[in-house]
């Protein structure tokens, strides 16, 4: 019903809470500046899923180390959620492991399901009992329809086996998520934010009785993997909206304090800081041109 532009941003993952809390001010004042025009959301990404091995998030291993300490990762995910609320911060996050979302799903207020797992029965039943809205990616070989049919799965009623909010064991009902909606982030070599690729997926949406409401993942295959063509993929939304689209109706970028990526070193004291560890991001400078691009031409 908003009819702002939604704008996620912010680190492809959580590694450092200092450089964390450093973007979140700085996204904070962006968020009162431009608020009449963008409602921005700051990704907090604890979760990561690997297509083959890899750091698994800030849950998972919280010091980098490989000494998968669940216990307080939990912990220190759920303390800086509960800090960037307080500070009025809106927060995206992708939810990866169902029982994750026993801790954290109260404190986020958008949820991503993610390219892998957007197929996947438990996600969507997942989702079916979140009380934010879900964005599920197309797949990794770029085919939509799996997303719309999660969106049909997740806005249903379900029963099934999981944990309940004092994560004990249980069978869990759901009422069903209306707020479902599909993220293009490209596939299969290719992107799909282009004009004929909106088109058809507003045509499918359609078909299957949902609102013409489509988001863009300006990052992964729509970028080429290339962090310095994320601004391409807002200038072509720009010039979509200029001729009248109405169905984009949020942007999601990969945008950490500097640029690029770094791999994890055994010297933790020696990782450049603001810096992604998983995938590449724009830098903080160009964060600030492109929004306030976003702001002075939507």
């Amino acid at each position: 019903k908003d009819n702002r532009l939604v704008v996620i941003t912010g680190p492809c993952s959580i590694h450092d809470l200092k450089s964390a809390h450093e973007y979140a001010e700085r996204l904070l004042n962006l968020k009162k500046k431009y608020s009449d025009k963008l409602l921005i959301l700051m990704r907090v990404y604890f979760e990561k899923p690997r297509t083959s091995i890899g750091w698994k998030g800030l849950i998972n291993d919280p010091y980098l180390n490989d000494s998968n300490n669940l216990n307080e990762g939990i912990k220190i995910a759920r303390k800086l959620l509960i800090e960037f609320a307080e500070k009025g911060i809106f927060t995206a996050t992708e939810l990866l492991d169902p029982i994750v979302a026993a801790y954290i799903g109260e404190l986020v207020c958008w949820v991503a399901i993610g390219a892998r797992t957007t197929e996947s029965q438990t996600h969507r039943q997942m989702s079916s009992g979140l009380s934010a809205p879900i964005g599920f990616k197309n797949s990794t070989d770029g085919k939509v329809d799996g997303a719309i049919n999660a969106m049909l799965s997740s806005k249903s009623p379900h029963s099934f086996l999981s944990v309940n909010d004092e994560c004990i064991a249980s069978v869990v009902e759901t009422t069903g998520n209306p707020y479902g909606h599909i993220i293009l982030r490209g596939g299969g070599g290719k992107p799909n934010y282009h004009i004929e690729n909106i088109t058809e997926v507003e045509q499918k949406l359609y078909e299957k009785g949902f609102e013409k409401k489509i988001m863009v993942d300006c990052s992964h295959e729509n970028s080429g993997k290339d962090y310095r063509k994320q601004s391409l993929v807002i200038k072509d939304i720009l010039s979509q909206k200029k001729i009248g689209n109405q169905s984009i109706f949020g942007v999601m970028l990969e945008s950490h304090l500097y640029e690029g990526n770094q791999e994890i070193i055994d010297n933790k004291d020696e990782l450049k800081y603001g810096v992604s560890i998983t995938d590449q991001c724009i830098g903080w400078c160009e964060t600030e041109e492109l929004l306030e691009l976003l702001y002075r031409e939507i």
